[in-house]
C-alpha cells in the first residue's frame, strides 16, 4: 500500500493558470495555458523571471490572453537540455510546439496542426474530444496524454515515432480508463516518466467539453507501465484540486516527491505549487 502526503511547497505572485511545471532541483519552470511568457522561479533567492515565449500580435507580453485566442499550454515536456511546450489543440489555434534551450536561451517555434489531425484520424477522435494535456520524449519516440473530457471520455496515450514531432508518420493510440469519482470519470492532465514508470495526474471535472470549466471533484496521481501501457495503481489526492502540471522533485529507494501546480481557472496572477510525496 502507498501512503500520499501533500503539503504547500511554494507560493508565488506574477503566475497565473499554471498548467505545466518543470524542476532541476535549483529553479522551477512554469508555464500558463493563457500567457505569452515561461516562468523561471528561483528556489533560493524567490526570484521570477519572465521569459517571453510568444511574439505574434495581439499575443505579445501578455499574462492573460482571452479564451478564443489563448495558445492553451498545457504541455511542458523536459528532455536533454530542452523544454517542449505544447498547445492542447483543443480548438485550430492551439497548435503551437514552442522549444526553450536551457543552456543557449534560443526559441524555436512551430506548428504541429498537420500532426494532431492525424493523430485524431488514427484514434477516430474529432476535434471535441482531442485535449493534448501531457507529453514524455524518449529521444527516439513521443507519448502525448489525450484527456477524455469531451462527451466520448477518450482518455488514451498516443504514441508517436521519431524524435520531429512535426513530420511523424507512425502513430499509435492505446485507450486507458481511469478512476472515477462520484458518476465522473477522471482524465488526464500530465504524466512525467521515471525510470520505466509513467506517472500521471488526472483530474475529475464534471464537465463534457474541452473547451468549458466545469465543477472540479479531485485528482488522482497513479502509475502506467512504459513498456505496455497498463496502469499499475492510482491513488487520490487530498482535496479537490486541479492539478494540471507534475515534476518530479526529489527521487529515493522507496519515496518519490513530486511538485504539482494548480490551475484555478481565475485571471488571478498567483499560484501554488505543492509537494507530494509518495512511498512505494
Amino acid at each position: 500500500m502507498h501512503s500520499i502526503q501533500l503539503e504547500i511547497f511554494r507560493q508565488i505572485k506574477g503566475i497565473g493558470s499554471a498548467s505545466g511545471i518543470f524542476s532541476n532541483a535549483v529553479q522551477l519552470y512554469i508555464v500558463g495555458d493563457n500567457s505569452a511568457f515561461l516562468n523561471q522561479y528561483d528556489l533560493s533567492s524567490n526570484r521570477l523571471e519572465k521569459i517571453q515565449i510568444l511574439f505574434d500580435q495581439p499575443l505579445t507580453r501578455k499574462e492573460n490572453i482571452p479564451k478564443s485566442l489563448k495558445p492553451d499550454f498545457e504541455v511542458l515536456c523536459h528532455s536533454e537540455n530542452t523544454l517542449y511546450i505544447l498547445g492542447s489543440g483543443s480548438t485550430l489555434n492551439r497548435n503551437r510546439l514552442i522549444a526553450y534551450d536551457l543552456n543557449t536561451k534560443k526559441i524555436k517555434a512551430q506548428n504541429v496542426n498537420k500532426t494532431y489531425e492525424k493523430m485524431r484520424q488514427v484514434a477516430g477522435i474529432d476535434l471535441k474530444n482531442f485535449n493534448i494535456e501531457g507529453a514524455i520524449f524518449t529521444g527516439k519516440q513521443w507519448l502525448l496524454f489525450n484527456r477524455g473530457n469531451g462527451q466520448e471520455g477518450k482518455n488514451g496515450i498516443f504514441t508517436l515515432m521519431g524524435n520531429d514531432l512535426t513530420v511523424v508518420s507512425e502513430i499509435k493510440f492505446s485507450p486507458v480508463q481511469l478512476p472515477h469519482i462520484n458518476h465522473v470519470e477522471s482524465s488526464f492532465t500530465d504524466a512525467i516518466q521515471v525510470g520505466k514508470n509513467i506517472f500521471f495526474i488526472a483530474t475529475a471535472e464534471d464537465t463534457q467539453s474541452t473547451y468549458h470549466d466545469g465543477e472540479i471533484l479531485g485528482s488522482f496521481i497513479g502509475s502506467i507501465d512504459l513498456q505496455n501501457l497498463k496502469l499499475s495503481f492510482s491513488y487520490k489526492i487530498p482535496g479537490q484540486h486541479k492539478f494540471e502540471g507534475i515534476a518530479l522533485f526529489k527521487q529515493e529507494k522507496d519515496r518519490l516527491e513530486f511538485l504539482l501546480c494548480e490551475d484555478r481557472d481565475t485571471a488571478e496572477l498567483n499560484t501554488t505549487v505543492y509537494k507530494l510525496s509518495l512511498t512505494l
